[in-house]
This record gives C-alpha cells, structure tokens and sequence, in this order.
C-alpha cells in the first residue's frame, strides 16, 4: 500500500499518527477517514488505496489505537477528545475542511466536529453509526473490549475473530478472515498483540455504569448535520444502528441517503462493492459542489 506516515503533536501534547494516501494537491475533497472504538487506520487500507486516485485521503490512529501515544487515565478517551485530536490534524497538515468517513465511534466523532465547527465539513458518511444507537450493540462491544487476550499465533487470531463475529458476517471467507486479524492486531516479533489500549474499554464500562446502562443519544448533536451532506451505511446484520433509527434519521435530515449493506453486521468493512459505489457518488457529488 502505498501512504506516507504522517506524526503530529497535540495541543495536550500527544504523539499521533495518520496514514496519508494520495497527493496533497489532488483537485478531489480531501477525505478524513475515523476509526471505530478500538480500531485504527487500517481498517481503511483498501478504501483509501481506492479513493486516493482522486484525492488526500489521511486516516489517523485516534489517541490510545495502532501509532499513536497512550494516555494515563481512561477518563481521557472520550470522543470530545478525539474530535479535538481530528482538528488538531487537519491543522497541521493545512487542510481547512473535508468530507468525513467515520466508522463507529468515528462518526460520533463527525457528528460532534459538525456541532462545534460546520463549515470544516464537506459531508459525512455515517458508518453503521448514528445519533440513536441499540444497548444490544454496546454491550456486546463492553464484553470484549479490553477484556480480550491476544492469541498466541496468527491462525488462532483469525479463529477467533470468526467465532465472535461469523453470525453478522456470514459470507466471509477464512482468507479474508485472517486479513482482518491482521488489521484487529499489530505484530510484535511474529505473534498478535492488542493494537489499542485497554483503558478504552475500561472507559466505555465506565461510562456506562455512570448512566447506569442508558445510552445516551446524540439527537441535538445530530441536528448540526442538518447543512451537511450525509450518507447512513447500515450493516444488513448490525446490532448497534437500527432500521428504525436510520429512518428516523431520514425524515429528520432533508439531504440524508442511506443504504443497507448485504450480510454485514456492526460494521461494514467498506470495500463491499455497494458500500464503494454509495461513497463514490457521494465523493462525486460533493466534488461538483465544490
């Protein structure tokens, strides 16, 4: 794959990394590519390989995931400090606005950049995330997140991986299966290690003990969209963003479309043909906005 590493400071002080694909002067919208809660920049590889032919793709390592530097306390992984690291990047490398693919946690991550500073959002795809999101989906993720143990070897990694997840995906193959290993996992001397660290899930039980297990949503947040083209990705088995949600979302936002993925669950890998064909018309379109 061909991305240049791209290390910035923070305005907390942090070391953080981002991949950056394609040519800083392509005329196409730049696109910020957002991780899930513990994933990171690899997640993106085969869409930003993809799209970086017509334009700056940078997909960053949210503070605590994949390159970038650990903090002390899980009090500091919240995605109001993500969304000050994303603003913390798009400054250093120069870059005044953008469209905003975010996965999970990364589109709370755009729909809290749309509330606190719109114009620096050309539009957003919301990856099977939005402002309602199921108990069903989080507890499921607060079961495993920074509870899981690395496996010993890689093919272990790539069984387990299918265990936990081959009901939402039941189409994916054992190949394809140990590539997502690789990008869930970092190699540390030949064997798997957790790429992320487990104060995340730490935090995510946390907070939800503070609530006492209600999700809050992000309707008012969402409201800061409504400007701002948007495109809803629904995994067709997703447990975390609801059918019913998704239409609510549509008849709250006049320039929302949103389609269904076929046999994927929480969340679309993005290189399912449908999922590539919807982000390049909503590319396209944003481009002759411009």
């Amino acid at each position: 794959m061909s991305y240049q590493d791209f290390y910035y400071t923070s305005q907390e002080g942090l070391r953080l990394y981002a991949r950056l694909y394609g040519d800083a002067l392509s005329p196409g919208t730049p696109v910020l590519c957002l991780p899930g809660l513990t994933r990171n920049s690899k997640d993106f590889g085969k869409l930003a390989e993809h799209l970086s032919a017509q334009r700056r793709v940078i997909c960053p390592d949210f503070r605590g995931r994949g390159l970038s530097a650990y903090c002390e306390s899980w009090t500091d992984y919240t995605p109001q400090a993500e969304t000050r690291d994303t603003f913390d990047l798009m400054t250093a490398l120069g870059i005044p606005h953008a469209a905003v693919i975010g996965t999970s946690r990364g589109g709370l991550v755009a729909t809290l950049m749309a509330a606190q500073r719109p114009g620096a959002l050309k539009g957003v795809v919301l990856n099977d995330v939005g402002p309602e999101i199921s108990s069903a989906g989080i507890k499921r993720i607060m079961g495993y997140a920074g509870k899981m143990n690395a496996p010993d070897n890689w093919d272990i990694a790539a069984i387990t991986l299918r265990q936990m997840n081959e009901r939402q995906f039941p189409t994916i193959t054992g190949p394809e299966w140990h590539e997502f290993a690789r990008q869930t996992f970092r190699d540390e001397d030949g064997k798997p290690a957790l790429d992320y660290d487990t104060k995340i899930g730490d935090g995510l039980r946390k907070g939800m003990k503070l609530t006492r297990g209600k999700v809050p949503d992000m309707w008012t947040e969402f409201n800061a969209l409504l400007g701002t083209p948007v495109l809803v990705l629904r995994g067709e088995n997703s447990d975390l963003l609801s059918a019913e949600a998704v239409a609510r979302m549509q008849e709250t936002h006049p320039r929302l479309a949103a389609v269904t993925v076929k046999d994927r669950g929480h969340a679309p890998w993005l290189d399912e043909p449908e999922a590539v064909t919807a982000i390049d018309a909503f590319l396209e379109e944003l481009d002759r906005q411009a």
